[in-house]
């Protein structure tokens, strides 16, 4: 009887509306997601393979530079906006057309940033149509077209996923076919660079054809200047740290071009996306995590500990794991995938590789950051590991290269993830439980209470 109660209780669930509707849209997520992380690293291996370390440093530098104005662009109301659109589904074309117009005129201001900032520079350089300008100029432009996404935003209040990771997936399949062309035939660089532009542009186009497509009314014919103040009130905050978060994750790679040279910056990248590319991990824990240790929160502060203290031991076992494999194996991961024109990224590969550390134990950091509430203090440490990591930069790039770039972010991402827990009387507590969690990683209970 127990057994047919059972069967009978998991069958309603599973039949349940609201979870066949969460469950789907996670589903076309998680598969949008691990499609575009595989075709896209491979598409990406090919191409940095056939440029080669100086062409494809040039590449990442442009996109690098665009990247870290990109936040200004979006303004931090990708979260707000959903949030509104849930609360007060009646106003949805009020609240896309407003966000709409306020996220491209923070692309055209952040277009015109980035050009003001490339034509300074051009006063001690004397050539603004640089071929490295004329680069980013191209991806930069694709910035106003970000305006756009406010579709997905519907889509996501919708619980809807599947028409934003179909689009998603068809644009990933047209832009890899492109690209491998490009690789046959031998294209120069330039038009690697007009496929990033290309891919801004298919994406916005096929989300507003799918979006009218569905009868949907034109909402670029709405603006209300009272939501507008809303909503930038919300989300400047979100602003903030989007920026400095670029910032921190990206001026390595700017300042490495600009200290040391293109060829040196191909290989460091390529050391890196092998090392971004396992990002994944930590995320989908934290996706999966959050929602019991939220809960926790609200039983006993014992529990709620505990359950923190196994989730830091998973995530520094997964990052041993990781790191071991990539410290003694990572030259031959190198080379096998980028051949031995990237021979300077196979020598910093074991080294760059500790910076898994303060990825997964940052995801999970997060997790308590979001559950006491501290977006402020997260806000400052992000700010003050930006403006370090950018001195440290400085200091160390020309006198130790790539080697410089790692350690810069190993010490600002330590003082930003963990000194600054120490010295907070509200996030001393998460500080013991991480420390406790490193030592204590082989006790991992991730079943107790």
């Amino acid at each position: 009887m127990k057994v047919e109660a059972l069967k009978l209780g998991l069958k309603q669930v599973l039949n349940h509306q609201g979870i066949r509707r969460y469950g789907a849209n996670t589903l076309w997520l998680f598969a949008e997601q691990v499609l575009r992380m595989v075709a896209g690293f491979l598409v990406g291996v090919w191409v940095a393979r056939y440029l080669g370390p100086e062409k494809f440093g040039l590449f990442s530098y442009a996109l690098a530079f665009v990247s870290i104005f990109q936040g200004i662009a979006k303004l931090g109301l990708d979260g707000i906006v959903v949030r509104d659109l849930v609360q007060e589904p009646e106003k949805r074309d009020v609240y896309l057309g407003t966000s709409f117009w306020l996220k491209l005129l923070g692309g055209v201001i952040t277009f015109l940033i980035i050009v003001i900032i490339l034509f300074i520079q051009s006063i001690f350089t004397s050539n603004f149509f640089s071929e490295t300008n004329i680069y980013i100029l191209i991806i930069a432009f694709g910035i106003i077209f970000q305006s756009l996404e406010v579709i997905d935003f519907y889509y996501q209040a919708k619980v809807q996923a599947k028409y934003i990771s179909i689009r998603r997936i068809v644009q990933l399949i047209f832009s890899s076919i492109i690209k491998i062309f490009l690789v046959l035939t031998g294209a120069d660089l330039i038009w690697f660079v007009l496929v990033s532009l290309f891919d801004i542009i298919s994406l916005s186009i096929m989300g507003w054809l799918i979006y009218r497509s569905q009868g949907l009314p034109n909402f670029v014919r709405y603006f209300d200047i009272g939501i507008g103040k809303k909503l930038l009130k919300d989300s400047w905050p979100l602003l903030l740290s989007s920026i400095t978060i670029m910032i921190q994750a990206r001026i390595d790679q700017v300042m490495l071009k600009q200290f040391i040279g293109l060829r040196e910056l191909g290989n460091y990248v390529v050391a890196l996306n092998v090392i971004e590319i396992l990002g994944f991990i930590p995320m989908i824990l934290h996706q999966s995590l959050l929602p019991a240790i939220v809960e926790a929160k609200k039983q006993f502060k014992d529990i709620y500990y505990n359950r923190l203290l196994n989730y830091y031991r998973l995530m520094f076992s997964l990052f041993l794991i990781v790191f071991i494999i990539l410290f003694f194996y990572g030259d031959v991961i190198i080379r096998f995938l980028y051949g031995n024109k990237y021979e300077i990224a196979s020598q910093i590969i074991s080294l760059i590789a500790f910076r898994l550390f303060f990825a997964y134990m940052g995801v999970a950091r997060s997790t308590f950051i979001t559950t006491e509430n501290l977006f402020r203090y997260s806000l400052l440490t992000s700010i003050t590991g930006a403006i370090l990591n950018v001195i440290l930069n400085y200091i160390l790039i020309p006198q130790f290269k790539s080697t410089g770039a790692i350690l810069s972010s190993f010490i600002s991402f330590f003082i930003t993830i963990f000194l600054f827990d120490l010295f907070y009387s509200r996030t001393r507590i998460n500080f013991i439980l991480m420390m406790q969690a490193i030592l204590t990683f082989y006790r991992i209970r991730l079943n107790r209470r």
